[in-house]
């Protein structure tokens, strides 16, 4: 599986332990983030992640910044972009499962390096459930993209 990761310079750090693990893990990984501590918007990195996805580039992202929110609110304006930020991996799951989101978030001064491993392996390992419920949520979520 080929694995988007973008992050702002308060997530350089973790971006680089998690780009480590991930390829010890066996997945190829592209940057679409900073690799410098000096100042960088999330919305710089958001963007090629999310088009990176859409482009099938890569499969799923990886989108960090100080508390992940913000880089989840940038993601989101994307249309098709279904990005969670959380801080455990059972939204990590669920949001895989239910939701079919193809990029996860979380913030680099809110979750541990252990913690984030946990997060994205859950998120990278669980597959949509293709259950006609969530179908049918995200035609609804699709059908709302196009509404103004």
């Amino acid at each position: 599986m080929k694995v988007g990761i973008a992050n702002d310079h308060a997530a350089v750090d973790l971006k680089n332990s998690i780009i480590e693990h991930l390829k010890n893990e066996g997945y190829e990984i592209v940057n679409y983030g900073t690799d410098s501590h000096e100042p960088y918007d999330f919305t710089e990195a958001a963007v090629p992640l999310c088009k990176g996805i859409l482009n099938k580039d890569v499969d799923l992202g990886i989108a960090i910044c100080g508390t992940g929110v913000g880089i989840s609110i940038a993601c989101n304006k994307i249309k098709g972009i279904r990005a969670c930020c959380c801080s455990e991996s059972t939204t990590a799951h669920l949001t895989r499962e239910h939701n079919d989101a193809n990029v996860i978030c979380f913030g680099a001064r809110i979750v541990s390096t252990e913690l984030a491993y946990d997060i994205v392996d859950t998120f990278l390992k669980t597959p949509f459930s293709n259950g006609e419920r969530h179908k049918i949520r995200l035609a609804k979520l699709a059908a709302l993209e196009n509404e103004r």
